[in-house]
């Protein structure tokens, strides 16, 4: 049952957050019936689930809840900010209760009672009590006319067991739905001898008249669907238990069982096929029965069926062990070709490349599988922004573009904390109240803008405001203020907007709960270069700012371009290399401005041999200069050799190399020696703090 309630935490927080996402809409159309629902629909749901496993204090909120958008959704009552606020608290503490069910923390149960005490002003003041509640369900199952027998197939999978879940009791909740029959099937049971009890052969055709919506029929299902093969259809509209002409002997056995139910539904009139639960199914003829024979246990197609398993839910330690495989395979497989090289055997070579080739593509597979859109993400902050919104007095619209954009699951998770941040500067300080937007001949509403999109191998982020923009003069001011800068230091529009990030720094008039105690932007800053990435920020004076995180799609592997300085070797990532040139060691040493020209324009230079004090007497006469680049900036790198691509398996740098700044990692290299990874970011930066003005 451990593992089987495990599922549970992970369905009920995915609908948790699917509910506040519905509350959120809802909020902005209180009208909109479908989308009352689908509110309902999720409720309801989660009820059920939290009965189930034992989350009474789950049940109770739930179902108080659902009586209210029951009424809703009849028309009885209205969808006001009084209930919707009261819902979303108690969206909030669902959360905690997944993981504190007898509610045992004190603040959980101060929590409790406080939201209880809001639903229970709610209901009384609209007079709902559980005999109202059952009575408004009773009328509905009276006057429905969408009562319909359905045929069920529910084939459990043989090791459905290992995971705590008894098939009886799913057999048990679809019968309570209406008037039914469970018919077992047998077939699959294999010779005494040969019987594992630990597995289950046993599979049922059901047949239930009931005036549940298919909806709430597939729900019964929710926790293990991928556990085993279901599929749900409409027979036809009258309850064949109440007839006496209905011979149900004829179901018991599965030859007969489809043809008869053919026979049957051609004595109603034909309607509308309900859908399946999935396509695993074929269909008889056109009356809806699921075919359901011993020739046919894969239920329909096997190739089709297979096709129509679109995903499957893996824990996400399982995914990292994997890359942690396939990192391993990449620095094994380095080695056998260094080996192929070093003994030189023509089947060797061939195995080698294959290999290689094969290791690639595992790579690509593997990390495709830990990316996944940063939708997830972005969908976090719109309660932020409604809380917030509420906070501050102010009208904002958030706006998300490119949330299918795909990231490293690392990185997303890394990630949340310095967009909250950047989030709450530009809600708190960058947009302005209502009359001062109205005066600036603004739309009274303010909006945020999150966007993602892909550049190369990168992926930008950027968080945009219309709002009153970054005051550069103030900026400047209090960073002579706090002694970051010089009175009479010169800094350029951009290098004056990057002060945001220095400690400390804040020209907030006022602290708030949201920000302003100057805190926070540097660590930003911090955070986003652990992740080697960079952030940029651009603003216009009236017009609002743009925050931008460019970030690698990858912590774990990259392509990098293996060099040597000496008897070391380094590690370029190939997506900043733009081209490499070769020049005579003497151009660059007898060079005064750091500058070279390379095909017809000048260069900015870095020599490596200088950076890292090394021995200038063992120079080669040919330097190797790598240009790289930044978004719009180029600097060259000069090393002794270039060895070649490589696949770099990133490793963290020991304490020695922490406080390097040319250096983001290390890898380990296939004659097990240690190369270090360059952070070329570091070097265009540090050329330009020297003065060198990148071209």
């Amino acid at each position: 049952m451990d593992s089987y309630q495990e599922h549970y935490l992970i369905e009920a927080t995915e609908l948790i957050s699917n509910l506040e996402n519905a509350l959120l809409v809802l909020e902005k159309t209180p009208d909109d019936k479908s989308q009352v629902e689908e509110v309902f629909r999720i409720m309801h749901t989660l009820k059920g689930g939290a009965g189930m496993f034992g989350f009474q204090k789950i049940e109770e909120l739930t179902h108080y809840l659902e009586n209210i958008y029951d009424l809703i959704r009849d028309n009885k009552l209205a969808t006001t900010a009084q209930i919707l606020d009261v819902t979303l608290s108690t969206v909030d503490h669902l959360t905690a209760l997944l993981y504190d069910a007898e509610c045992k923390e004190e603040i959980n149960k101060e929590n409790h009672a406080r939201i209880k005490n809001e639903i229970d002003i709610i209901v009384k003041a609209i007079g709902i009590t559980e005999a109202t509640a059952e009575r408004t369900h009773s009328q509905k199952e009276v006057v429905s006319n969408a009562s319909a027998l359905y045929h069920i197939v529910f084939k459990p999978n043989k090791e459905i067991f290992a995971n705590g879940t008894n098939p009886l009791f799913i057999v048990e909740d679809l019968l309570a739905l209406g008037d039914g029959r469970a018919f077992a099937r047998t077939t699959r049971i294999p010779p005494f001898d040969k019987i594992n009890p630990e597995k289950c052969f046993v599979y049922w055709d059901l047949l239930i008249f009931t005036g549940t919506p298919v909806e709430e029929i597939k729900d019964v299902f929710i926790f293990i669907e991928d556990q085993c093969e279901i599929a749900v259809n409409k027979v036809c509209a009258f309850n064949i238990f109440e007839n006496n002409q209905i011979d149900l002997k004829l179901f018991e056995n599965p030859k007969t069982f489809n043809s008869y139910l053919v026979e049957i539904a051609s004595r109603a009139p034909k309607k509308k096929t309900e859908d399946h639960i999935n396509k695993k199914s074929e269909l008889s003829g056109n009356t809806g029965v699921v075919a359901s024979t011993d020739d046919d246990l894969d239920m329909g197609n096997p190739k089709e069926r297979i096709k129509n398993i679109s995903s499957i839910r893996v824990a996400s330690d399982k995914l990292d062990d994997l890359m942690n495989l396939v990192s391993e395979l990449v620095t094994t497989q380095a080695g056998l070709s260094l080996y192929s090289e070093q003994n030189p055997d023509r089947r060797l070579e061939v195995f080698s490349e294959n290999i290689e080739k094969l290791t690639r593509q595992l790579r690509d597979t593997a990390f495709s599988m830990t990316l996944i859109p940063i939708n997830h993400l972005f969908q976090r902050f719109k309660r932020l922004v409604r809380d917030v919104s509420l906070q501050l007095n102010k009208e904002i619209d958030l706006v998300i573009k490119g949330g299918e954009t795909e990231l490293d699951k690392t990185i997303i998770e890394a990630l949340a904390d310095p967009l909250m941040h950047i989030l709450r500067n530009s809600l708190d300080h960058g947009l302005e109240h209502e009359d001062e937007r109205i005066s600036a001949g603004k739309n009274k509403t303010g909006t945020v803008t999150i966007s993602a999109y892909y550049s190369g191998a990168n992926v930008h982020i950027q968080i945009k405001d219309d709002g009153k923009g970054i005051d550069q003069e103030k900026i400047r001011a209090k960073a002579i203020e706090k002694g970051l800068i010089g009175k009479h230091d010169k800094l350029n529009k951009a290098e004056i907007l990057d002060l945001i990030f220095a400690p400390g720094l804040s020209t907030a008039a006022q602290i708030t709960d949201v920000s302003g105690r100057g805190v926070g932007m540097d660590v930003v800053r911090k955070n986003v270069t652990n992740l080697r990435g960079e952030i940029l920020v651009d603003s216009e004076v009236g017009k609002g700012s743009v925050v931008e995180i460019i970030l690698p799609l990858t912590l774990s592997i990259i392509d990098g371009l293996l060099v040597q300085l000496e008897h070391t070797k380094y590690v370029i990532p190939l997506e900043v290399v733009e081209k490499c040139h070769e020049l005579n060691a003497g151009e660059l040493q007898e060079n005064i401005n750091q500058l070279v020209t390379l095909d017809g324009k000048q260069v900015p230079f870095l020599d490596l041999r200088e950076a890292f004090d090394a021995d200038k007497n063992t120079a080669p006469e040919l330097t190797q200069i790598i240009v790289v680049h930044k978004n719009h900036k180029r600097v060259g790198i000069c090393v002794d050799t270039i060895i070649g691509e490589y696949q770099a398996v990133l490793k963290p740098v020991g304490k020695y190399y922490r406080n390097q700044e040319f250096i983001s990692g290390a890898t380990i290299l296939g004659d097990g020696t240690i190369a270090l990874v360059l952070d070329t970011n570091k070097i265009i930066e540090q050329s330009i703090g020297q003065k060198i003005v990148a071209l």
